[in-house]
């Protein structure tokens, strides 16, 4: 099979489009809607940052601009995995990218559990307003009290009682749970015994965010900043009774659900982490020539000719890695493309960072300032070596089907 990892004729003035729309109208807009954060509520988007949010969003959604990520769909564009990249990566220059084309996680991981998996009623209450950009979703699966990289260990109690699961437990780094809009979470739960498959163990519901008995306790801090008004939240379920028929396929189906969720999800996030170290590239090549210190342009001092090759040639490799990934998404065997998805897990944010890190040295104290937004975006790809497992398990991932091409031994 011919590897094509570039995009059809045909999809590359809608890719234009978005290129177009990010840079005149998305970026200049985004330093505005960031400083409105400190006023009032936090946790409330202030008169401007609505206006801001839901004008571009109207204008992506009139241009048609809108749910790239619905790969093989009918209420797609007919995109492949390996084009959507293309996509996610423009998207990943500013923090309000994803957004404005309805394309934000954790919604669109969200949106496709519901697609692929949701009864006909729960398309119609959550996926129909979630495709519409009306409201926004949160995932939560992983737990305070236990490894949650290794995710048999999930232990949220659902328990069935008649006519309702009830379901007690914590969750936390619940993304997104802190918006205002959020208004469904899909939740990963322990219906099963310790005499199951470990597999088989786990399940998962659709629950409204406004059950009774669920508490927000807090919102988690990633190196101090607590990613208001969007949120990582810690959750506490008391008693929570939900509905039997608000699970997903049925019980014992988590992780085959999470999988077919997580693969697309993951790649996703690594191209939006090369559209990160792209914007932090052409910001510290700027900013090597605008500005002058012992008498030369910075490009031009100590070894910043080589720091700015090495960022161009380490965001092509890692382009390319990632593009092969989604290549093996396409393909259709999902089991063969995790080992290039766990790849681009390790490289994409690795990447990324290093670049990101390059661009703040660059800019000297501007660099860690509010002057600039590489602070935040150094923190958001920091957290993305742990979002969808860390580094070593997935490194454990890939040795592991390295090593079984030399041995018959259990690995």
């Amino acid at each position: 099979m011919d590897m094509n990892l570039g995009i059809r004729e045909e999809h590359e003035p809608l890719l234009q489009q978005v290129r177009d729309m990010i840079r005149n109208e998305v970026m200049p807009l985004e330093d505005e809607y960031h400083a409105e954060i400190g006023k009032g509520d936090r946790w409330q988007y202030t008169e401007r940052q609505t206006e801001i949010l839901e004008s571009l969003k109207a204008k992506a959604k009139e241009k048609g601009l809108w749910n790239f990520w619905l790969t093989d769909s009918e209420r797609g564009f007919g995109l492949r995995t390996v084009e959507y990249a293309y996509f996610a990566e423009e998207m990943g220059k500013t923090p309000l990218g994803a957004e404005v084309f309805n394309c934000s996680a954790p919604d669109t991981g969200n949106m496709e559990v519901l697609e692929r998996y949701g009864a006909d009623w729960m398309k119609e209450k959550w996926l129909k307003p979630l495709l519409e950009g009306e409201i926004r979703s949160a995932y939560l699966m992983t737990e305070p009290d236990v490894a949650s990289s290794d995710a048999t260990n999930i232990s949220m109690s659902c328990v069935r009682d008649g006519d309702h699961y009830v379901l007690n437990g914590e969750k936390w780094w619940s993304s997104g749970a802190g918006d205002p809009r959020c208004k469904v979470y899909i939740t990963m739960v322990k219906t099963g015994s310790d005499d199951d498959a470990k597999h088989k163990q786990h399940s998962m519901l659709v629950v409204p965010a406004d059950t009774p008995g669920i508490e927000v306790l807090r919102a988690m801090e990633v190196y101090g900043h607590d990613d208001a008004p969007h949120g990582h939240m810690h959750i506490r379920f008391t008693d929570v009774r939900v509905p039997v028929d608000h699970m997903i396929l049925g019980e014992g189906r988590g992780f085959e659900i999470a999988q077919g969720r997580l693969g697309p999800g993951r790649i996703h996030h690594c191209m939006r982490a090369i559209g990160q170290a792209e914007a932090a590239l052409e910001r510290m090549c700027k900013r090597s020539l605008e500005r002058e210190a012992f008498g030369k342009p910075i490009a031009l001092l100590g070894a910043n000719f080589d720091i700015i090759a090495n960022a161009r040639m380490e965001i092509e490799q890692a382009r390319l890695l990632c593009l092969k990934a989604a290549w093996m998404m396409d393909k259709g065997d999902p089991r063969e493309a995790y080992p290039w998805i766990s790849m681009i897990k390790v490289v994409a944010p690795l990447t990324s960072l290093q670049v990101i890190d390059d661009s703040i040295q660059m800019h000297g104290g501007a660099g860690i300032s509010q002057e600039t937004p590489m602070g935040i975006a150094w923190t958001q790809v920091r957290t993305l070596r742990f979002a969808d497992g860390p580094d070593a398990v997935h490194r454990r991932q890939i040795a592991r089907k390295e090593l079984r091409k030399y041995t018959q031994m259990k690995i």
